[in-house]
């Protein structure tokens, strides 16, 4: 008898702790999927806001200027539409991160944290990293149209490109966190590889052959731009000539007709 009185205490007791449990859950729910739905809204609100302003600033002028307009030709979204569908996810996260928060402190919540945290510092790498192209673009097509003449107008006009790239690429990696993990190595291996080619060159038996190489490099830079000065002279003194009037002669030879009233007024 004892024993029963006991197992129906034990069951009574259970039951009112799992019902407990199932109140207190219930409202939780219902808080997590509310500030699920009121995120998407808000989600879905800022990403179109960010769409017209993004547009009316000129983004896709700068995404056309970068070469990405031409990458994404062929995708469902341009430029713009990307970074706002990325927006979109982070409020959505930032919500989904909020709702679970709703059951204590969990895994999950932490998780989402730590993405949310990081995305934005993401989303500043690719803008540094876009406008860094733009930027490249239009010196590499200035550089290129000042030494379209030259020979090594071409060499020249990419070697820019690819420093400033290189420092936007730089700037994007610091800008995520992870510059110190790849582009220290790197930097340090260029300048070693730098120093090592100026110690044992410009310090050993390279000097002569360096200063004869230099010598041509800039002999044959001058005579290039000497070129291009005389060519932008016969150009500029051709279209002078070109847009000069015509002067009508008065002056008659032999076999050549009298101009109208010449003849009458010699008569007179």
């Amino acid at each position: 008898m004892a024993q029963q009185l006991a197992l129906s205490v034990d069951f009574g007791s259970g039951f009112t702790e799992a019902w407990s449990k199932i109140a207190k859950f219930i409202p939780q729910f219902i808080a997590f999927l509310a500030i699920l739905a009121i995120g998407w809204i808000v989600a879905k609100a800022i990403a179109k806001l960010l769409d017209r302003v993004m547009r009316r600033l000129g983004s896709e002028r700068v995404a056309e200027r970068s070469g990405m307009a031409a990458h994404l030709s062929g995708s469902k979204y341009d430029m713009t539409g990307i970074v706002c569908k990325v927006v979109y996810y982070i409020v959505l996260l930032m919500a989904l991160q909020l709702a679970f928060g709703v059951f204590g402190p969990n895994p999950i919540s932490v998780m989402i944290h730590s993405i949310v945290a990081w995305l934005p510092r993401a989303i500043v790498a690719v803008v540094i990293l876009v406008v860094a192209m733009a930027i490249a673009n239009g010196v590499r097509d200035i550089v290129g149209s000042s030494l379209s003449g030259a020979s090594y107008g071409k060499v020249v006009a990419t070697a820019v490109w690819a420093f400033i790239v290189g420092l936007g690429v730089i700037a994007a990696l610091g800008q995520v966190g992870i510059a110190t993990a790849i582009t220290t190595p790197v930097l340090i291996a260029v300048l070693a590889t730098i120093t090592g080619i100026l110690v044992v060159g410009f310090g050993g038996g390279l000097i002569l052959p360096m200063r004869q190489r230099w010598e041509r490099w800039l002999d044959g830079a001058e005579r290039e731009t000497a070129r291009l000065r005389g060519s932008a002279y016969q150009a500029g003194r051709s279209d002078a000539l070109s847009n000069q009037p015509i002067r009508p002669t008065t002056q008659t030879g032999p076999g050549t007709p009298p101009a109208p009233g010449i003849e009458g007024d010699q008569d007179r």
